[in-house]
């Protein structure tokens, strides 16, 4: 894997995620009680063999620069491994990225002072599990100039995503960006076939596309606008199809783009199911984090002889709960949960300190935030509405270090 670099982009805003990401870059929000959703690119990239990663970071990156320095310094730069988070260099004029293909241009230095003959370009934002290794063989073998990973989705989910055509030996002849009339599979007239924003490019492919469009102005300096449909006209684009049974990693076929309130509390809630769509618990592929040295989690009783419960939820180490009532959650590290309190439906980010009665429903707490006893949140949403951001699904979402009033 030596003569392959990867590229995670890990600087876009955000906003849909908002106020999860009003102080933190969108890959460092916290998933799955212990995680940060960066984690699942970074632990695919471990398993496949990848250990020369750049992350390329921009908006409210201190939080990411610190998780991956204190969670993935695991690699050895004697041997040329390594994970390095680059924040935006203003190397070609004093501009920020100004698309995801610009980026990379930005950063083209790094690239030619490289002797990798292949490059990876994945987002950091993304919840899934896959072995590049795979996708990287097939590029290899099919000598493609790019190779773009893909999944079939329904039709009417088409215009979310770049949809693909390909021909029978799986070379990619048409590629359309959020379409409202989309190219659907063969003999499938409901499915489309959608790139899940994972590329393998030849170096020398890569370089020239990225010279080419950084000179065009009508261009938006993204991949999946300006970068692969002209490709495609000049060289060999191949698909790799995402649910193929090659690699070692479980074929779950999950992946989700976590980009609002909504999609980011459904993958959560996905993981209470009774057989999750996504396997955590493959022991040749674990998720790899940074997590801080909290005991384990505990129940108490309380003083009034409550009994803390816990009913099909996901806990992190550090929580103790003293007489209160959590049901189908997840519950991030160092929270204290109260008698008589009950949780249900609910994220709870670390630090968070749930009061005597408090009766929390359908929403997501952020961190380091103390509410105060028999407080009601996701209950009436009228109340909520006048404190709290509330999804168009009705998740109430809690800002980090909020203030009750007293």
């Amino acid at each position: 894997m030596h003569d392959t670099l990867t590229i995670v982009l890990a600087g876009g805003v955000g906003s849909r995620l908002s106020p999860l990401t009003d102080d933190r870059a969108k890959p460092s929000v916290p998933f799955g009680g212990k995680y940060r959703i960066i984690d699942f690119t970074l632990t695919n990239c471990l398993h496949s063999g990848l250990r020369r990663i750049l992350v390329l970071t921009q908006y409210k990156s201190h939080s990411l620069h610190k998780h991956i320095r204190n969670g993935w310094s695991v690699f050895n730069p004697e041997l040329g491994e390594y994970v390095t988070a680059v924040p935006p260099q203003m190397r070609r004029g004093g501009n920020w990225y100004q698309g995801t293909a610009d980026a990379i241009y930005q950063n083209m230095w790094l690239l030619s002072r490289s002797d990798a003959k292949h490059v990876i370009v994945l987002s950091g934002d993304h919840i899934y599990r896959m072995d590049y290794a795979a996708m990287l063989e097939q590029h290899k073998r099919t000598d493609a100039s790019l190779t773009v990973a893909c999944m079939d989705v329904a039709k009417a989910d088409a215009n979310q995503f770049g949809i693909m055509a390909m021909d029978s030996t799986g070379m990619v002849d048409a590629f359309v960006e959020k379409p409202i009339e989309p190219p659907t599979m063969p003999n499938q007239p409901n499915r489309c076939l959608a790139s899940m924003g994972i590329y393998i490019f030849k170096m020398e492919a890569l370089i020239e596309a990225l010279s080419k469009d950084a000179d065009c102005c009508a261009s938006e300096h993204d991949f999946g606008k300006d970068i692969i449909p002209k490709l495609i006209d000049d060289r060999s684009v191949y698909a790799y199809s995402f649910c193929s049974d090659i690699g070692r990693v479980a074929k779950d076929c999950y992946w989700r783009d976590v980009g609002t309130i909504d999609s980011y509390y459904q993958a959560n809630m996905d993981l209470l199911e009774p057989v999750p769509p996504m396997n955590l618990y493959q022991s040749n592929w674990p998720i790899r984090t940074y997590e801080p040295q909290y005991p384990p989690a505990r129940t108490v009783s309380s003083p009034t002889g409550n009994e803390g419960i816990f009913i099909n939820s996901i806990i992190s180490n550090g929580v103790v709960n003293s007489g209160g009532s959590v049901q189908s959650s997840v519950v991030s590290p160092n929270v204290r949960i109260c008698d008589k309190a009950t949780v249900s439906n609910s994220i709870i980010f670390d630090d968070v300190h749930v009061g005597e009665g408090c009766e929390l429903n359908n929403c997501i707490v952020d961190k380091h935030v103390t509410i105060p006893p028999n407080t009601q949140i996701g209950i009436n949403p009228n109340d909520d509405a006048k404190r709290f951001h509330i999804s168009p699904k009705g998740v109430v979402v809690v800002p980090e270090g909020y203030q009750f009033e007293s």
